[in-house]
């Protein structure tokens, strides 16, 4: 680990942690507090897909929309509008509108070939997203005199990797600039993620082999065809099937760095109690 004891931290001028786990237990929530104490630059894997290898293309799918419309197509044709995502670190919603969801396109779906696509989109972004942590933990200081560095990681990191392999380019890539901290939920958080999915439903990323055999899975049991699904009712069936395909990779994430629960991570009201809570969950060497 690039910090190998609670010592080695706490004495660490320069302090640069990765953060990862299921979408709202706290990684955001975390790098904003972290963000807003002045001194730790605060790098989105989510923001940089969305604005810079996913921008263009959520953009023209929103243009392709507006095209439909006869008046905003006159519009958009003669350069009167401009049309463009306004993505910020806490709305991140043009990429999840991008993603889509497959199903009856009446319902706002897409075929299942088209969805495959963006999700392979999605993953090669995102994997080259993480791949920039270590341009920006050094830009950061170099070019902003950031002392500290965070990176806020999408919910999905743990597809695209084999934390079983010692090899395992990515997660040697990332180890080796930050100190990788997984935000471990409980039961009841898990729970709780699932009544706020069912609420309001959004579209996610997922493992190629996971899609494949969750689609088989679903039109086998409703009965149905590609252009029958609910969209919305899909996603819905899939989530909590994510969640426990997701929860023993994360966990297996964990020999790669340091683990603290959501709870730890909801408590904190600094970026001292934040230093604190990683030194504690380290070796006292």
């Amino acid at each position: 680990m690039l910090y190998s004891s609670a010592a080695v931290w706490r004495a660490a001028p320069r302090k640069k942690v990765l953060v990862y786990g299921m979408s709202g237990l706290g990684k955001t929530h975390l790098s904003g507090l972290l963000r807003g104490a002045g001194s730790w630059f605060h790098y989105s894997i989510d923001y940089r897909i969305g604005t810079r290898y996913l921008g263009e293309t959520i953009a023209d799918n929103a243009k392709a929309e507006a095209m439909k419309v006869p008046f905003l197509r006159d519009l958009l044709l003669s350069d009167s509008i401009y049309i463009g995502s306004n993505i910020t670190f806490e709305n991140l919603k043009p990429v999840a509108t991008w993603l889509g969801k497959p199903g009856d396109p009446l319902r706002g779906g897409l075929t299942m070939a088209d969805y495959a696509a963006r999700q392979e989109a999605f993953k090669q972004a995102e994997i080259a997203a993480l791949l920039d942590t270590g341009h920006f933990a050094s830009r950061s200081e170099a070019l902003y005199g950031y002392p500290h560095f965070i990176c806020d990681t999408g919910g999905s990191i743990c597809e695209w990797v084999d934390p079983e392999d010692d090899a395992d380019a990515l997660l040697n890539a990332l180890s080796d600039e930050c100190l990788l901290v997984w935000i471990k939920g409980s039961d009841a958080h898990t729970q709780e993620l699932i009544r706020r999915f069912d609420k309001a439903p959004k579209p996610m990323a997922y493992q190629p082999e996971f899609l494949t055999q969750a689609w088989a899975d679903y039109l086998r049991e409703h009965d149905c065809t590609e252009g029958d699904v609910d969209p919305d009712g899909f996603i819905r069936w899939t989530y909590a099937k994510a969640l426990a395909h997701r929860q023993p990779r994360y966990a297996a994430m964990a020999r790669w760095g340091v683990t603290v629960t959501a709870d730890q991570v909801a408590a904190l009201q600094s970026e001292a109690d934040f230093i604190d809570l990683i030194e504690q969950v380290l070796p006292d060497i």
